[in-house]
């Protein structure tokens, strides 16, 4: 939907299109006790079962992206996939709420054709880039970042004509980063 500001296209080799529809459908299938029931039956570790409400929408997107991205390149269980799981369901209470409302109850029949969806994830909108193509993408981030919420245009030219520069400066301030962070949870803690 959107490209990241601080996401480096010039680093990336490939992007997946993930369907909204499925990564809701898994969230449900990881959080809902018929779900989790069915991953048991299906033979999934339940120390993996217990700990997937620690995915969030954007976490099972980033998840079904990995998966999509292992099956494309034809991976083995000697490869490594690493993806980020940026929130948790913790955050999405509400709307698990929400999809018993519209859709009822989550039961054994939609469990079991949610797990097959996961199953069934194939290697479309998988899409391998060009220099080309990095460009293009890297352009979508004026739409968002520079029209929408008021970013500066020199900026996003120098994350293209001067990364070496522009990236390299953002990795230095990942201590300062980190500090701010622990600083804000400790706050929030209190």
């Amino acid at each position: 939907k959107h490209i990241p500001w601080i996401h480096n296209l010039r680093d990336t080799d490939a992007a997946v299109g993930v369907d909204d529809e499925l990564t809701i459908r898994l969230i449900r299938l990881f959080n809902e006790p018929a779900g989790q029931k069915l991953l048991l039956e299906v033979g999934t570790d339940p120390s993996i079962v217990e700990k997937l409400d620690l995915l969030g929408i954007s976490g099972v997107g980033n998840l079904i992206a990995a998966i999509k991205f292992a099956k494309y390149y034809e991976l083995g269980e000697d490869d490594i996939v690493f993806t980020m799981f940026t929130d948790s369901i913790e955050l999405y209470q509400s709307r698990l709420a929400e999809l018993t409302e519209e859709r009822g109850l989550y039961d054994q029949r939609q469990a079991d054709r949610d797990y097959e969806c996961l199953q069934g994830l194939s290697v479309d909108y998988v899409f391998e880039m060009t220099h080309v193509d990095k460009r293009r993408v890297h352009n979508l981030k004026y739409f968002t970042w520079i029209e929408q919420l008021g970013k500066e245009l020199p900026e996003l030219r120098a994350q293209w004509s001067d990364y070496r520069n522009y990236w390299s400066g953002l990795h230095e301030q990942v201590c300062a980063l980190d500090a701010l962070i622990e600083d804000f949870d400790a706050e929030v803690q209190k």
